[in-house]
Order: C-alpha cells, then structure tokens, then sequence
C-alpha cells in the first residue's frame, strides 16, 4: 500500500549521499519507510559540492529509488548542511537602557537582530546559539523580565561559505525537488546522539567522517564550540596506498587488519608477522600498525587541541562521545585515552530514537545524522493534490509533471520571444541615441569652430585697432551661447573697449592738451 504521509531526509556525505523517508509515532519512535544512496566521491569532497551536474544526478537517483519504495511521489525533502567550512565564532552585543528598565522579548530579538547583522566576509550565518546574557553581574539564560539598566548577549554563530549553501540550492532547482527546510547536521546529530545529562554536565561529540572530522562540545545544554577537521578515515585508506596498493587494497587491509592503537609486545614473533589480503597483497603488521596509528594521533590531536580551544576541556564532566564511521576502527577509544588522558568515553554507533520497520539501517554510526534530519522534520513530504487534498497516484503525477513541463516550455518560448523582442528595441534605442549623441557632437563641433572663428577675427581687428568690427565679432561669438567661454569673451571685450578708449581722438587731444600745459608750466 502507498504511504501518504511521511517525512523525507537527504544527508550529502563525503562518500555516499544517502535518503530516507519515515513516519513518526505518537511514542517518539520513527517506523523507517525507505532507504537509499548512492556514490558521492566523485562530486561531494570534505561535505561541500564540487560538482554540480553529478550531485544532482546522485540525488535525482536517490529520490527516485525512495518513491519506487514508498509507491509515492515525493514532492520536498530535508536537507543537512555540513563540511568543512562550517565553524562558530564567537559575538558579543551590548545596549545602554533606561534606569532599571524591564527586559522584553523584543529587546531580546533586537540584540540577536544586530548580532546577525555583522559584517562577514564571503561567510554566511547558518545559525545562532544564544549563550548567555549579562544582565548587572549575572548570566542568565532567559533575562525577559529582569529590571536593568545594561545587558550584554553573548551568541555563538554557526557560520560557512556561502557557496556550501548555494550550491545545494542549485543542484535541488535542477531535480525539480523542493527543500522543506535545511538543518546543520552536527545540531541535528547531537539531538539524536546525546542524552540530556552529557548535554548539562558537559561533553564533547567527535563525529569522525570520511573526509572531516566534526568537534561540537555542549556545557549546560548549550553549544559551546564547533569546528569541523579536515582529516578523516579516508586519509588512512590513502596512507596506505601510498605503499603502492590499489584504493580497494587500501580500505579492505584498513577494516581487517587496522587498528587505532596497539600495545607494544616484545614477542619476536608478533613483531615479524604480516597481513595477507587473499593472496593478492601482503603488508608487514608493524609498518600497517604504524601507518593508521600515525594518522588517527594526528586526528586526536587536531580533536582535543579545538576541544582545548573551546575553553571547556576541564568540564567535560559527561566525557566524550564517539559516532561517524571511523568508529569501528578498533581501539580508537584507546587511542584517545592514550593521548588526552579521557577515560570517560562512549561510542554510540546507533542513535537514541527508537526506529521500526521492515528496513534495517547499518548499526556502524554513519546512520546517526541522517536520522537526526529526519528526527527534525515536521511537514509531510509527500507530493499532494491541491484540488483534491489526497495523495497523487504515479499516473496523475506524470501527466501533472508532463503537463508542468510542457507548460513551462511555453513560457520558457514566450519568454525567450519578449527578450528577444525588448533586445531588438534595446539596440534600436540605443542606435538612435548614438545618432542623437553623433549629430550633438557634430553640432558642439560645428559652434566650437565657429567661436573660434569669431574669436581671431575680434583679435585680428583688436590688431587694426578697428575697434567698432572686432566688438561686433565678440556679439557674434557671444551669440553662440558657450557657457563656458564667457569669461574668455568678457576678457577680450574689456580689451577692445580699453583699448578703444584709449585711442579715441578725445583721448588724444586731452593727453596733448595735458603734455603742453606741462611745458607751459616748466618754462
């Protein structure tokens, strides 16, 4: 029978982009419906996407299979964000208030408003972990309604690229599959990972992946600290083939044979065995040892130094919690222990929520973000008819997808017509404005030499002491309307009209009169 009501989760992995659809139960435990996934090493490295094309390939491919099983379509799906840019850091925001001024919740929403506003460079905020709230000499979780005159909101901020987000948009658009919502996918691990006591008391999540290796630590039920390594078990796998095995070789001699820890013997006869692969390859135990156990203390310690980093590593009261696949990597608790001196380790390779159904899912931790995204989602998934509130058969589906199509062709036509149509315009406007702008510039040219012209003659006149010609030039050049050329103008016309005035014969005759009566006077 087809399931008309159910929840779709997609986790893009490293390795392998895995989906499943589900149904809660009253009790809080899921009935699993549907599994699937495909290869992702090809098109998805350290949790990010790198190639589009394949990575809607791999989840156009995962969907189908889940509807195939569900004898449903599948209209939206929840999606988990993780990779290696994922990190927190941390924000401090501060408002001066009134004397002894009741804190609101819109105060509140204020101070996260003004904290998701600061400036990043090519990162988003994915998410805010309020931590506290100063408020006088007091930290407080929950301030509305304390009187004061000062708070101070510490946030964590979960932030990433902006290409991690964006590119799973892109690669959604083109399935034709809507994204209900998307969760981070260490949150919605730890939901279903962690119990309510390591959350209070204090702990630390190592979620040790292929490609990454996820640190989140939790103190009073709140995030602290996330940070995402970029070291996993797929760098053991290539430790080893650098040895001169194939890839296959590699991860087949690392999930028999290896091991994250191994104490020392001095038996001569543990030291010189080997481990043989079937005949096909043989590798000396103490070199394989050294090899795995090299890479996983580089990862511990990469590990404990961001748990140091967070400032809890003397807090962790509920210890560490191990998931992820590099888990069954045996001794790796050992491992831990040997070097950050935590005894205190639990490895849950299941989650918490109780899950039913026919499809069992591997019980190795690679399975605990996937449920922890399905766990989170609320809105059924399930492709229905808006004109008759019931699910759609596979028939109505096609016809109502070939008729969405055949729609959209048309106006993918329409629309290609109307741009072709505004182009054409476009371009004649714009040749009429650059004829417009042409003839303009011919015209400015045309008074520009005109001026020009004016301008000698006036000087040439000025030369000739013609006065009266070279004065009516200075109207003609004044008649051109050159804004810019009336100083010029106004120069050369106070020029002409001194000059005139100098030599006019009432000039002459006063200087004359003037220069006599000086000789007069001396004799």
């Amino acid at each position: 029978m087809a399931a008309t009501d159910f929840i779709v989760a997609i986790e893009l992995g490293s390795t392998e982009i895995t989906g499943i659809a589900g149904k809660k139960n009253a009790d809080g435990s899921i009935r699993i419906l549907a599994y699937a996934s495909e290869r992702s090493s090809d098109c998805i490295k350290k949790g990010a996407i790198y190639n589009l094309d394949k990575t809607t390939q791999c989840l156009t491919s995962v969907i189908k299979e889940l509807e195939e099983t569900l004898h449903a379509p599948i209209r939206k799906v929840y999606v988990g964000i993780g990779g290696l840019s994922v990190r927190s850091i941390r924000n401090t925001e501060s408002k001066q208030l009134g004397e002894d001024t009741k804190i609101s919740q819109a105060l509140i929403d204020s101070i996260m408003q003004s904290n998701r506003e600061i400036p990043l460079i090519d990162r988003e905020i994915l998410a805010v972990e309020p931590q506290e709230y100063k408020v006088g000499n007091n930290l407080l979780t929950e301030p509305v309604g304390v009187p004061a005159d000062y708070i101070e909101g510490h946030f964590l901020n979960i932030i990433a690229r902006h290409s991690l987000k964006s590119n799973i948009k892109q690669c959604f658009k083109q399935t034709g599959y809507e994204v209900a919502d998307y969760f981070l996918s260490p949150l919605v691990t730890a939901n279903v990972v962690l119990s309510d006591s390591e959350r209070r008391s204090g702990c630390a999540l190592i979620d040790f992946g292929a490609n990454t290796t996820t640190v989140s630590v939790y103190k009073n039920n709140i995030l602290r600290h996330l940070a995402v390594i970029p070291l996993g078990s797929e760098n053991i796998t290539q430790d080893i083939c650098s040895m001169h095995f194939e890839e296959e070789e590699g991860e087949q001699l690392k999930l028999r044979f290896g091991s994250a820890y191994t104490e020392l013997s001095d038996n001569d006869e543990e030291t010189n065995r080997s481990y043989n692969l079937d005949g096909r390859c043989t590798i000396p135990a103490r070199q394989l040892e050294d090899i795995v156990e090299a890479r996983v203390n580089e990862i511990i310690t990469n590990v404990w130094n961001q748990i140091m980093v967070s400032g809890y590593g003397d807090k962790l009261l509920g210890g560490v919690v191990f998931t992820g696949g590099m888990t069954n990597l045996p001794n790796l608790d050992k491992a831990f222990t040997h070097i950050t001196k935590i005894e205190k380790i639990r490895i849950a390779k299941s989650s918490e929520i109780s899950l039913e159904g026919d499809i069992e899912l591997p019980q190795d931790g690679t399975q605990n973000t996937l449920i922890g995204i399905l766990a989170s989602g609320k809105e059924n998934c399930c492709r229905i008819d808006p004109r008759k509130g019931v699910q759609l058969s596979f028939t109505e589906d096609l016809q109502q997808k070939e008729a969405e199509a055949k729609r959209k062709e048309e106006e993918r036509k329409l629309k290609e017509e109307e741009e072709r149509r505004q182009a054409e315009e476009a371009e004649r406007r714009h040749r009429i404005e650059e004829e417009k702008k042409r003839q303009e510039e011919e015209r400015a040219m045309k008074r520009q030499k005109e001026y020009e012209s004016y301008m000698e003659r006036a000087q040439s006149l000025l030369g000739k002491k013609n006065y009266k010609a070279a004065l009516q030039e200075i109207e003609h050049a004044r008649a051109m309307n050159l804004p810019e050329k009336a100083e010029e103008i106004n120069v050369l016309e106070d020029e002409i009209k001194a000059q005139k005035k100098k030599n006019s014969w009432f000039s002459n005759l006063t200087e004359k009169i003037t220069k006599m009566s000086d000789d007069i006077m001396k004799d």
